[in-house]
């Protein structure tokens, strides 16, 4: 997959979101249709990070798993649309599950700032900040819920 760039310093949240956006933009070629967010892991075991990718026409969610260490991607991204989805629930408030019809679960969370565990060099917690994103996307995620 997509390998991310070495810091010399403490990447600040513009950093991490443009290797991110970096992640997702070499795996879609129509990136440009998607507003992007990090979700981390939502509740009850789920352990994986995507960079989410929304759009409203047509309503689609695209979860690119990465790895918070190096920050690049792990496996390509999966598309969830009218074609696929199975059900959207609001599991616990603020977490979602996503499911296809081939039985593929999304669990995960967006907040007004996403915590990633530090780098594989031993950097503390690093911060995405996204509140200007929440909004939006909480929209989304209420119109979604609609499609299933």
């Amino acid at each position: 997959m997509t390998s991310a760039p070495e810091f010399r310093d403490q990447p600040s949240s513009d950093d991490i979101k443009a290797v991110l956006r970096h992640v997702f933009e070499s795996q879609i070629p129509t990136y440009g249709d998607y507003n992007l967010v990090c979700a981390v892991p939502g509740g009850d075991g789920a352990e994986t990070y995507y960079v989410v990718g929304y759009r409203w026409r047509p309503a689609e969610l695209v979860f690119a798993p990465f790895n918070t260490g190096t920050l690049a991607g792990l496996e390509a991204p999966t598309a969830v649309n009218s074609t696929n989805l199975s059900y959207t629930e609001e599991v616990h408030p603020g977490d979602y599950e996503v499911g296809t019809n081939t039985g593929r679960l999304f669990r995960f969370r967006v907040d007004s700032a996403a915590p990633l565990p530090g780098i594989d060099d031993g950097t503390e917690h690093r911060i995405i900040e996204q509140a200007a994103d929440l909004e939006d996307f909480s929209a989304f995620l209420d119109h979604f819920l609609t499609l299933a």
